[in-house]
């Protein structure tokens, strides 16, 4: 990564203003369902207090619509912080995210307190990126942190413009999003095999166009899976296609025979007669779907096409399930990958889950922890690996 971190100031009596990513599940008495966004920023906001500086922080929560919605405040947020960050000295929360009474807190700060500013979005100003909006959240600290990684792409006041007024570094956790992505397509460890899943090609032709001069194979699964499928001509019922998407579909399949790349598609397929849990299933091959029934995961024999395809690889990125994960009885193919990955994490491959449901399922099969790098940001994660320059990195400096 050639962008300056928190490692190049010293920080002895700044205030460090910065951005985390503290859009967190609320259930709906208000209680946060998992607050591992607030765990992944505690790295950056620790080395802040232990080198001398007091810490703004600022976050959005939710889509409020640029107004104040009372159950997409922060003060659970700022509370389960303390709870965490049982080192500083204080966590403050201000019920506004600029003016004088948003100043006035932030001078108030001494060496070692922690300052939660409201809701970024209850601002009208923020998703605009106004310049009034970041000229006002500049004046609140020193030097700009963005340690969000899941809202850099996004070109808002407070990942983007505030940076056109103060020194603006990364924090560790966007140090190591950008560190993992950017160093993976970069400089590729071969073998490297690409994982594409979800609903629709459409969603994810950016990342698929990016990464084919880059990989050795390519695996496609979920929904989008049906849409490469329909194109070769098999019939498939009642299954999720993309009509519109066919000719896209066919176009991808005589770039990845041109680049020399495997592309992987199923060969058999978990199928029901209605889009539910109840409904009445079977596994057969993809040429020989029903009328009135749907693929909603891959087949026993696909998985394990797909679990060879990636026996020896040196780097392996995934993104999108294999089927539709979140019901039981769907769940066994993107498991079956989760497992995979997990397995090649610890023979020393590079195994990257980029974002969304991938980490959704990751989790939910218990292997979090097993997986070398797992972004915290889905729709940044997207964009980087189609090759986008996301606007709340671009804006730091340069090394």
């Amino acid at each position: 990564m050639n962008k300056q971190t928190i490692r190049d100031i010293d920080w002895s009596g700044k205030r460090a203003l910065v951005r985390v990513d503290f859009n967190v599940p609320l259930d709906k008495d208000g209680n946060i369902t998992d607050d591992t966004r607030i765990r992944a920023s505690l790295p950056t906001i620790r080395y802040l207090l232990e080198n001398g500086a007091s810490v703004v922080l600022m976050s959005h929560l939710g889509r409020p619509k640029k107004k104040v919605v009372e159950s997409m405040r922060l003060r659970p947020a700022a509370e389960r912080l303390f709870e965490l960050l049982p080192e500083a000295q204080e966590v403050k929360k201000t019920e506004v995210t600029t003016g004088p009474a948003a100043e006035a807190a932030a001078e108030s700060l001494k060496p070692g307190q922690v300052l939660l500013l409201e809701n970024t979005r209850f601002d009208p100003r923020e998703e605009a990126n106004d310049p009034e909006m970041a000229q006002e959240l500049a004046k609140l600290g020193d030097v700009f942190v963005n340690d969000a990684f899941g809202s850099a792409h996004r070109a808002h006041a407070s990942t983007e413009g505030v940076a056109h007024h103060l020194p603006a570094v990364a924090g560790f956790l966007m140090e190591a999003e950008l560190n993992a992505l950017m160093g993976a397509l970069e400089h590729p460890q071969q073998p490297f095999v690409t994982i594409i899943g979800g609903a629709k090609i459409s969603d994810k032709i950016g990342v698929i166009e990016n990464l084919l001069p880059k990989v050795n194979a390519l695996i496609i699964g979920g929904g989008m899976a049906n849409t490469f499928l329909l194109a070769q001509g098999y019939a498939l019922g009642d299954s999720l296609v993309e009509t519109e998407s066919l000719d896209l579909a066919r176009s991808l399949i005589e770039k990845a025979s041109a680049a020399n790349v495997k592309l992987l598609l199923p060969t058999d397929a978990v199928i029901a007669d209605a889009f539910s849990a109840d409904a009445q299933q079977q596994v057969v091959a993809v040429d020989s779907v029903p009328d009135g029934w749907r693929i909603l995961d891959i087949g026993p024999e696909t998985i394990k096409l797909y679990q060879e395809a990636l026996e020896g690889a040196k780097l392996v990125i995934w993104n999108g399930p294999m089927g539709v994960f979140e019901m039981e009885p769907f769940a066994k193919g993107t498991r079956s990958i989760a497992q995979v990955l997990a397995d090649a994490a610890s023979t020393n491959a590079m195994t990257i889950v980029g974002g969304g449901d991938s980490v959704a399922a990751v989790e939910q099969a218990g292997l979090a922890d097993k997986i070398s790098h797992i972004s915290t940001g889905g729709g940044a994660s997207l964009e980087l690996l189609e090759g986008k320059v996301l606007p709340g990195v671009a804006i730091l400096r340069d090394k």
